[in-house]
């Protein structure tokens, strides 16, 4: 579904051309996109990224697209995985009182988000880690990135092509919302969307986590 297609559905179900409604498609698309976003864990948004932790400094700073991260992992000198365990960053602080001590650096165990910087064209969010590398280590981070917006790929996006429908009824609450519409008929909307949100979270953080090898056939449980 391409942007002019998904605004045109947009318009035919509300049956509204009215230009200030019609001018204001492209923001109420991104809030459609946003909230079908927050509301289901699609695995397609995931991203692995390499880089290195540098010897004595104990921040690192993630891709620019950078939401959250699933794992974080230091490779040491025997080329070995070893993942860091998420901590908040009082505990970094109170791990290492003193970053500058060089006698306490060594292989990082844990890491926390230090900042986060989500706007377009910033420099990417910061990690931190303790204890403060001993010596130069390869990372891989294992993350969530913001996908972007049909108002951008306007000939189609993986949320417009595969989750159509969800994407429609996020559009058409969030329009109906705007047009400060009938409860009834809203309520109807975001009936329709919760049933969407339910199938796509079924696919992608149920079926989509589990393999028929461990599991057989994937069914829901009769009622």
């Amino acid at each position: 579904m391409t942007l002019t297609e998904l605004k045109n559905l947009i318009q035919d179900f509300l049956q509204n051309t009215e230009t200030t409604f019609v001018n204001s498609l492209d923001e109420i698309i991104k809030n459609g996109e946003e909230r079908l976003f927050e509301e289901v864990e699609f695995d397609y948004f995931r991203k692995t990224s390499t880089g290195t932790l540098s010897t004595g400094d104990r921040f690192y700073t993630a891709p620019s697209d950078f939401v959250l991260a699933f794992s974080f992992a230091v490779k040491d000198s025997g080329n070995d995985y070893n993942y860091l365990i998420k901590k908040h960053p009082s505990f970094m602080q109170e791990y290492d009182v003193d970053p500058t001590d060089t006698t306490k650096r060594a292989l990082p165990v844990y890491y926390a988000d230090y900042d986060k910087e989500l706007a377009t064209g910033s420099a990417g969010s910061t990690l931190i880690v303790a204890p403060v590398p001993d010596s130069d280590y390869s990372v891989e981070l294992n993350y969530l990135y913001k996908p972007t917006s049909l108002t951008t790929d306007t000939s189609g996006t993986w949320l417009s092509q595969n989750a159509r429908n969800g994407l429609l009824y996020a559009c058409l609450m969030e329009a109906y919302t705007f047009m400060k519409g009938d409860p009834d008929l809203l309520q109807l909307y975001e009936t329709r969307y919760n049933q969407e949100v339910a199938r796509l979270k079924n696919r992608a953080e149920a079926r989509g986590r589990k393999d028929e090898y461990r599991y057989d056939s994937l069914r829901k449980p009769v009622t």
